[in-house]
């Protein structure tokens, strides 16, 4: 896979690396970096990026090969960007905002949509509870208070996220609200310790990711997130949702056989292929880290 840094220069322009003289407020002296996995995006990221608080250190887009200006848009807000050179898929586009988080010295990663479906104003929250250490992993919840179906969620998948969190909390042993929002804060130790490269590239990473963070130990904890659906924001149709769908029941059964000791899966093996900071696997072959544009 090849990634393609683009450079920019803006808000974000000179809080992308260390040692530039200037780390934004940070938390608890703690690096805070935001990323945006991107896909036909220009509609909504210049709302996105307005409401991101000042306290965020670094924010990084990750683009998953675009049709639209996403990457225009990105560079006019200076954003720090990386541009895939195909479509390889929401879980990709994460392994790649993660590395790179990490690569630009991260203590705190938010992961935040550009479609504005979540407002990015939890982003301080959210990351103080992991930089204080209350958690280690933090979920941006439209549950909580009966925000999705306010936020506009279709019932059908109002009652698709309802079963699947009733199944995976029996199974998983944990009694979070849902599993399917992508609002997510990590520590870097969850990112650097999870075998995220075991992974899928589609979107059943995101549930794949959640089941590993309760394998493995992590706290999670959530917050109430106010949700908006409408029509420029992203969501995956009817046959991809049933897909997905059966991609968390696989993975609930997964961790399941894993616990019992029963079956042994590579998403759950602590030896497993993790992410490193500039020596991604998938970065081994073509990877073009400093080209411009």
């Amino acid at each position: 896979m090849r990634t393609k840094r683009v450079a920019a220069v803006g808000r974000f322009g000179s809080w992308i690396r260390r040692g530039t003289g200037y780390h934004g407020s940070m938390i608890n002296g703690k690096r805070i970096v935001v990323v945006l996995p991107a896909y036909n995006a220009e509609k909504t990221l210049q709302a996105t990026v307005r409401d991101l608080p000042d306290m965020v250190d670094a924010c990084i887009l990750v683009d998953d090969h675009s049709s639209d200006h996403t990457i225009e848009v990105a560079k006019e807000l200076g954003l720090q960007c990386f541009v895939h050179d195909k479509n390889y898929g929401y879980g990709r586009n994460q392994q790649t905002c993660y590395r790179e988080a990490l690569a630009s010295g991260a203590d705190v990663v938010i992961m935040v949509h550009p479609d504005y479906q979540y407002t990015p104003l939890l982003v301080t929250p959210m990351a103080s509870m992991i930089a204080y250490g209350v958690y280690d992993v933090v979920l941006g919840s439209r549950i909580i208070g009966g925000a999705a179906l306010r936020g506009g969620m279709p019932l059908w998948k109002y009652v698709a996220n309802r079963f699947l969190t009733a199944f995976e909390n029996f199974f998983l042993r944990v009694k979070l609200s849902e599993y399917h929002t992508g609002y997510r804060a990590f520590s870097s130790e969850v990112l650097t310790r999870l075998p995220l490269l075991e992974n899928s590239d589609d979107f059943v990473f995101d549930n794949q990711m959640l089941a590993q963070c309760v394998y493995f130990g992590f706290r999670i904890g959530e917050v109430s997130c106010p949700t908006k659906y409408f029509e420029e924001a992203s969501s995956i149709n009817f046959s991809r949702s049933v897909k997905y769908g059966f991609g968390v029941l696989a993975t609930t059964l997964q961790f399941a056989l894993q616990k019992t000791g029963i079956m042994r899966f590579p998403i759950f093996n602590p030896h497993g292929r993790r992410l490193e900071p500039g020596h991604s696997a998938y970065y081994a072959r073509g990877a073009t880290a400093d080209s411009k544009t």
